[in-house]
């Protein structure tokens, strides 16, 4: 619950953190595998208050009591102590496309960029003129041996990231060949897509473009073992959003009446500071 909790302008601060955070969620509702990120705050330490002008501790034949009695506890602030993205799958949609490729479980592709190797959940691929799968932006998927080259309708990607072409008809994207006249009796294993984890997921740095690249506290990237289970590999999906609308605006209306509430009790505190003052004989 919001409400007693973040008062004051520290709290007003938070929550202007936190619609922010709130907003960027709802803009990417619609966006390729995107990740909900979520705010986590820290209060400072709270404060006894004491009636003034009170002598403290009294004493009797049977032992000490109170003559300064607890009035109540004071606030501090409060303060954005983390914002964290949130891996929890999204929904997987079905697009019958070949060159989309959604992952079922925990885990990241790798696309080659002009800053260099990043991690991504976002399977919106399509193929190039020179045949390499890349994304909107134009940069390669990674498959183990390098970026993948493929001759369209001439390749198939298992569950487990093999990518397979015909091999008598070759991955030369120039050689058209329709889905209909490959009969698939030379299977070859051309590449095997490169699936990558992380120790931390939550401490990845968010790049945008649906980019993460690795952080100290996050970890380097790591294969997975044959003992751990690799996500799944679905072609002719993606994988939707893991934002929940309902919820973001829930979040929403709650974030704008703390902040009304905050910003009203301050209205309230310095108008009753001003009167005192214009009240004090001079």
């Amino acid at each position: 619950m919001l409400r007693g909790i973040y008062t004051g302008a520290a709290g007003m601060t938070a929550m202007q953190r936190k619609m922010d955070v709130t907003a960027n969620n709802l803009a990417n509702v619609d966006k390729t595998a995107f990740k909900k990120d979520t705010v986590a705050f820290k209060s400072f330490p709270e404060l006894l208050i004491h009636r003034m002008n009170d002598d403290g501790i009294g004493w009797t034949p049977m032992g000490s009591f109170d003559i300064s009695p607890l009035v109540g506890k004071l606030g501090t602030g409060v303060e954005v102590n983390e914002i964290f993205t949130r891996f929890e799958q999204g929904p997987l949609k079905h697009t019958k496309s070949d060159s989309d490729l959604a992952l079922n479980g925990e885990g990241f592709m790798v696309v080659q960029t002009d800053r260099g190797a990043r991690l991504s959940r976002s399977g919106a691929f399509y193929l190039d003129k020179n045949g390499y799968l890349v994304n909107s932006q134009g940069f390669p998927l990674l498959g183990e041996s390098g970026p993948i080259k493929v001759n369209r309708n001439n390749y198939v990607i298992t569950r487990e990231g093999d990518v397979y072409i015909n091999g008598a008809i070759g991955n030369n994207p120039e050689d058209a060949y329709g889905k209909d006249a490959n009969n698939w009796e030379n299977r070859v294993l051309l590449d095997r897509i490169q699936i990558r984890k992380v120790d931390y997921p939550r401490h990845l740095y968010k790049e945008g473009d649906s980019f993460y690249n690795v952080t100290p506290e996050s970890g380097p990237m790591k294969t997975f073992t044959a003992a751990e289970n690799p996500p799944e590999i679905l072609q002719g999906f993606l994988e939707t959003s893991n934002v929940n609308v309902v919820t973001e605006m829930v979040n929403m209306i709650e974030v704008q009446r703390a902040y009304e509430l905050n910003q009203k009790s301050i209205t309230t505190h310095d108008g009753m500071l001003s009167k005192l003052i214009n009240e004090v004989p001079r």
